[in-house]
């Protein structure tokens, strides 16, 4: 099942991919439908980012097997940097190189906290494309990474959530004007995501409209003003930004 958020010229509703258009729904995080649900054409909508998180997690520590030498070890990224397909991203030579890294989306479906092995899975709603924009050159004057990670529209999300996805071995694409610059296999991360789940709710507690993004396998690349720049996974679409 394919899940979005959409603007339309009756406002912004969830949504579910259905006979070729966007039927809206009452939640994503729900099954119910609407009494008198609206279609829409993909021409008569604007995809926004899918979810509006509370909480955004990052995953150091996690982009090749040989981070297994390593702790697991998360960050967290303000709700603010939530951002959609084509927001644009402001790059500011102040703080040095602004980085790109397309990594895949975990969304949480339910509260959340001391997940297992066996219980992990139940909490995840979806899959979706993300980029954990960064300013690279600030995480040598930033333990916390608070001004690395966390500026203005830092967290596309998008375009959409699929429901039926596996993880494990998916393709991602980084293009930036275009042209391919990296790729790689969510295979190769250090931690596969329930791990990761495992691991983060033993400290946090995530919720409906969370975001974990699951690491970073090398696709990444430091962009300039002006640029566009496409995140691509196999099975789940591409996110298209640019910046400014």
């Amino acid at each position: 099942m394919r899940l979005a958020r959409i603007a339309t010229t009756s406002g912004v509703h969830s949504a579910v991919w259905e006979d070729d258009g966007w039927v809206t729904t009452n939640s994503p995080y729900s099954h119910k439908r609407m009494s008198k649900p609206q279609f829409f054409r993909p021409d008569e909508v604007a995809l926004l980012a899918p979810v509006e998180p509370r909480v955004i997690v990052g995953m150091a520590h996690n982009g090749s097997a040989s981070d297994r030498a390593f702790a697991p070890q998360a960050f967290l990224k303000s709700a603010r940097t939530a951002a959609g397909p084509g927001d644009t991203i402001r790059v500011d030579p102040e703080f040095g190189r602004t980085v790109v890294e397309g990594e895949l989306g975990v969304v949480i479906g339910r509260d959340a906290r001391n997940l297992t092995e066996s219980s992990a899975p139940d909490a995840i709603l979806g899959y979706t494309v993300t980029n954990d924009i960064s300013l690279a050159d600030q995480s040598l004057l930033d333990s916390f990474w608070t001004q690395t990670k966390n500026g203005d529209n830092f967290s596309p999300i998008g375009p959409w959530i699929e429901t039926d996805f596996d993880p494990s071995n998916a393709i991602i694409t980084l293009l930036v004007n275009g042209r391919q610059v990296a790729e790689a296999s969510t295979a190769q991360l250090a931690r596969n995501v329930v791990e990761l789940l495992v691991y983060v709710t033993r400290y946090v507690t995530l919720g409906p409209g969370d975001i974990l993004m699951s690491g970073c396998p090398g696709t990444m690349c430091a962009i300039q003003p002006g640029d566009a720049f496409d995140v691509k996974i196999s099975g789940l679409g591409m996110l298209s930004n640019r910046s400014s």
